[in-house]
Order: structure tokens, then C-alpha cells, then sequence
């Protein structure tokens, strides 16, 4: 194929609206790349840049020049019928340069001997090039910076691709899947599909992250703990749970409605989405013991990291805000013959049924650590018994209870069950009901009704 350059007439410049911060989905061959624009530093060029966007001058066009570790550029060429053909040129804008030429950032390319010069050409800094490109020529202007690494790998890919010299104009033309003395092919170009306005990105609220509120809602975490985050634009409109059909082969997703969340790097079981709240199970094999970030990522957009304390073992049962009544918290035990809760009056919604000296109750929580064999604790619904790796111990009003089971809830995900005995010579009333896992103790203020 033969690639003939074809001029366009220039259109007239209009200046277009723009919201501070915005961020630019760049869809490429190669994949996406979020740009947040940068209007409070060079207002004029991020106008200049979305016109020409709002208009489809970039929409199909192509990566036109790859130099590595310097940069690449594109907003020059689209491709039509086998040619390159010009991106039609509105008037220049003025030069703003105030940000610097650092990795990531996305700029304005000019001509060399004119500093207000730059009209549809724009290029990735795949360097710090501070050095060479903030003082020559009165400084090249950034106008927005690649939001997160997801996307600065997509630019180095596009870097890494095979250059040709179809031209003097065209020295360093990127190429893919292509092989030497072929012709180029659409096939072959590096393409900038579409170019999309996203949303406002997540943002996760200062001290946001709990575990889940019925079991305690603590600050802190361990490996199978359900968390729930709040903040603001977390999930699109939808707000669900996981279903049956989330699962696959046993496991739970990762992703729920387009979002997904790291733990320290690892992926979250993702349990509930909506707008300012998700909720997910803390994975596995998190080695570190502190601070752990968490991030939030909606529709491809990230937030920014908060903080999560992770700790080996993180114990809460099953006490909702539903069983306190007049400053007490009742913990949510069942009768093992019969499947009820043992409850007060007091509670709303349930008959009078409180536990008997000498009775087996069942009691679930999370955060309780790891169990025998290679069960995990996370992300999985448990099959069969497993028994906790760490000495569990029950005290009900002081006393110490039996505990005849103490392992992973089968047939759920991430819950611990304990199927404990009433100490037989327990006084009647509301019951302190003590936990002890390993060195940990429950730091739940929980009570028992007895009879």
C-alpha cells in the first residue's frame, strides 16, 4: 500500500465548555487510556483539545510517531481508503505551558520555531522530559496527565511497537502485527477509536471503610472479613448484591456491575454495589500486618487509595443493629433444635425465646482467621467441616461453654459457625457473652438472654 498524505482546508476555532478535572477515555487498539484534564493550567488548550474531540476530529484517527522513551503522538492523520489523510486545523492556540513535561503527562506538539503554534497535534511524554521540552520554545504545554497505571502500561505498549520510515514527514510511524516488506495495513495501524467523557471518578470518604456493620463494625480487618466502603460515585446507577449466578464454579466474583476492588493489590470478593456504598470480602494471602490501601474501581476509572488496617485475626459476631434495645446488643444466637433466634420481648419482631442452661446454640462471625487444610476463607462457599487453626474459647456469664463445632459455615460464603453449650449452671438474665481466638479478644459488648 502506497500512503499519500491528503491536506484538509482549516475549519474556523470555537472555543468548548469544559468542567475542572474532567477526564478523557483515549480507546485504542492496544487499550484504554484515562486522561484527567487539566483546565486550572492551560484553560485555552484543554477548550482547544475538547472541540476538536466534541466534533469527531480524533474519533478514528491514529497513532502517527513513536520515539521510546521520549514519546508518542497522534491528533494529526485518520485513515481512510488505504491513505492518510489530514485532521482539518482549526486557528492555533495560544501557549500556556505552566505544567511540567513529566512521564504520563499529555501535551501539545508545535512547530519548532513557534511557540503559539499548536493547533490538532498532541503526543504522551513516556519520560520526564522536563528537561528538554519546559524550556525550548517557550515551554510545549501539558494539558492533562494519565489517571492511573492500568493506562500508563497501554501508552508503554504502544511505545514498544515496531517504527517505520514511510516517510520523512512520517520517520517513527508505529506498527503492529506487522511483517518486514509487507505493506501497511489498517490491520497494522495503532488506532484512537473513540475518545469518551467519563463521569466524576470514585472517591472513597475519609475513615469510610468498616467492617460490616451487623458483626461490629470495627475499623480494622483480616483475610475474609466483609468491609463496606463508603464514599461518592463508587458504582453506576445499578445497586445489587451477588447472586447465584455471579458465581462461578463456587467462586465469588471480583467484579459486580463494573467495579472492582484491590487490597493491597489483591482483588476483593465484590458482595453489594451502589452509588456510595460497596461491600466486599477481604481476599487472602494479604501478608501484611498495618496499614493496607484500598481501591475502588468503577466503569475503568480508579479511586484514589484509602487506608484499611489489616490485623492476623479481626473476631465479630453476628449482632445487628436490630437486636439492641435500650443500649443493649444482643448477640444473634439460635436455638440449634428449631433454627430460631433466642431473643428478648424487648426485640421488635420476634417472641420472647431466650437460650436455657444445658442447650447448644449456633452463633456466626467473621474474621476469625484461618481454618484446617487448605480451605480458604475467603471467596468460596465452604464445603463440609473445617475447624479453626487458632484455640477458640466461649464464656457465657463467665463461665466457660463447651464448643463442640468451630470452622467455616458450609453451604456460605466467609461465615464462621460455633455451636456452642450453654454452661449448665448459668444464671438466668441478659449474659455477658465473651470471645477469645487465639490472642485476640472480642471487643463487642454482647449479651445473652438465659432462663
Amino acid at each position: 500500500m502506497k500512503i499519500k498524505l491528503v491536506s484538509a482546508l482549516a475549519l474556523s476555532f470555537l472555543f468548548a465548555s469544559i468542567s475542572q478535572g474532567q477526564t478523557i477515555r483515549f480507546r485504542t487498539t492496544l487499550g484504554d487510556i484515562d486522561v484527567q484534564m487539566l483546565p486550572e493550567s492551560a484553560p485555552k488548550t484543554v477548550a482547544n483539545f475538547m472541540n476538536y474531540m466534541n466534533k469527531g476530529a480524533f474519533t478514528n484517527s491514529l497513532f502517527h510517531r513513536a520515539v521510546k522513551n521520549f514519546i508518542i503522538q497522534g491528533g494529526g492523520y485518520t485513515y481512510k481508503n488505504g491513505e492518510l489523510v489530514d485532521i482539518p486545523q482549526d486557528a492555533s492556540v495560544p501557549n500556556e505551558y505552566a505544567a511540567s513535561n513529566i512521564r504520563g503527562t499529555i501535551a501539545m506538539a508545535k512547530i519548532a520555531t513557534d511557540a503559539n503554534s499548536a493547533t490538532n497535534q498532541w503526543y504522551f511524554n513516556l519520560a520526564d522530559n522536563s528537561n528538554i521540552l519546559n524550556s525550548s520554545n517557550g515551554g510545549y504545554t501539558v494539558f492533562g496527565r494519565i489517571t492511573g497505571n492500568a493506562g500508563l502500561a497501554v501508552m508503554d505498549r504502544i511505545a514498544g511497537a515496531r517504527v517505520l520510515a514511510l516517510s520523512s514527514q512520517l520517520d517513527s510511524f508505529p506498527v503492529i502485527n506487522y511483517t518486514l516488506g509487507n505493506d501497511v495495513t489498517d490491520a497494522n495501524i495503532i488506532f484512537l477509536t473513540s475518545l469518551t467523557t467519563l463521569g466524576p471518578a470514585p472517591a472513597i470518604t475519609a475513615n469510610g471503610i468498616v467492617t460490616a456493620g451487623g458483626f461490629g463494625g470495627f475499623p480494622s480487618a483480616t483475610a475474609g472479613s466483609f468491609i463496606e466502603i463508603y464514599g461518592t460515585n463508587l458504582a453506576g446507577e445499578v445497586s445489587r448484591g451477588w447472586t447465584d449466578a455471579d458465581f462461578k464454579s463456587g467462586k465469588a466474583p471480583t467484579t459486580l456491575e463494573n467495579v472492582s476492588v484491590t487490597v493491597n493489590g489483591q482483588p476483593a470478593f465484590v458482595n453489594f454495589v451502589s452509588q456510595n456504598q460497596v461491600n466486599v470480602q477481604v481476599p487472602s494471602g494479604i501478608n501484611t500486618i498495618g496499614s493496607v490501601a484500598v481501591v475502588v474501581t468503577s466503569n475503568g476509572q480508579a479511586s484514589p487509595p484509602a487506608s484499611l488496617a489489616y490485623k492476623a485475626l479481626a473476631p465479630g459476631l453476628l449482632a445487628p443493629s436490630s437486636f439492641r434495645v435500650a443500649g443493649k446488643q444482643y448477640v444473634a444466637a439460635l436455638h440449634a433444635t428449631g433454627g430460631t433466634f433466642v431473643t428478648r420481648s424487648t426485640i421488635v419482631g420476634f417472641p420472647e425465646s431466650p437460650a436455657t442452661a444445658g442447650e447448644t446454640l449456633i452463633f456466626y462471625g467473621v474474621g476469625f482467621g484461618p481454618v484446617s487444610g487448605t480451605t480458604p476463607v475467603a471467596g468460596t462457599v465452604a464445603a463440609g467441616q473445617t475447624a479453626l487453626s487458632s484455640a477458640l474459647e466461649f464464656k457465657i456469664g463467665g463461665n466457660k461453654a463447651q464448643v463442640s463445632y468451630a470452622g467455616l459455615a458450609p453451604g456460605l460464603v466467609g461465615l464462621y459457625q460455633f455451636n456452642v453449650t450453654v454452661p449448665a449452671n448459668s444464671a438466668s438474665g441478659d449474659l455477658p457473652v465473651e470471645v477469645t481466638i487465639g490472642a485476640e479478644s472480642l471487643s463487642q459488648t454482647l449479651l445473652l438472654p438465659v432462663k
